[in-house]
């Protein structure tokens, strides 16, 4: 039985969280570094085969669209020293700039997503990092119609990391 110290399995949650953060707010050089350099990824609606592909295919999906990322309720498990399992519930909001014609209807301008990330992580050097991300969708709802006025923006925000201060 592998020692389940919770410093790492909060490291993990930290690493999860700026997942999240850095997609939002679409900081791509960060994002990548969250992931080792072999990282393979799995429920996409694109082949990606490296976490270069990845974060090149989400600046090119995501970057013009609203997005908000939620992971809840974590269940992770230690598998070694360096290696952990993880489950995220998660929740996804993705919004277009302007509605599409697609073949889910006129007017379609985004969707809500509901399921849970499947992930390998790997301790590369004191720290941890993405190795294998398997997106599941329990459900996802089109956003049709006309877009709504959004107050995104309506505050003003740092442009730096409040963390870092960069």
């Amino acid at each position: 039985m592998v020692d389940q110290d919770p410093r790492d399995i909060d490291a993990i949650k930290q690493l999860k969280a700026r997942y999240f953060r850095y997609m939002d707010t679409k900081r791509w050089a960060e994002l990548r570094q969250q992931f080792t350099d072999d990282a393979r990824f799995e429920g996409t609606n694109k082949a990606v085969p490296g976490p270069d592909e990845f974060v090149a295919w989400n600046t090119q999906r995501l970057g013009p669209t609203i997005t908000v990322h939620q992971g809840h309720m974590p269940e992770i498990v230690l598998t070694s020293a360096t290696t952990a399992r993880g489950i995220w519930a998660m929740f996804d909001w993705v919004e277009f700039p302007v509605p599409i014609e697609s073949g889910r209807g006129k007017g379609y301008r985004g969707f809500v997503g509901h399921g849970h990330y499947e992930e390998e992580y790997c301790k590369e050097g004191g720290i941890w990092k993405i190795a294998f991300l398997r997106l599941t969708r329990l459900r996802v709802n089109p956003v049709v119609g006309e877009t709504q006025v959004a107050l995104a923006g309506w505050l003003p925000t740092s442009g730096t990391d409040w963390l870092t201060g960069r």
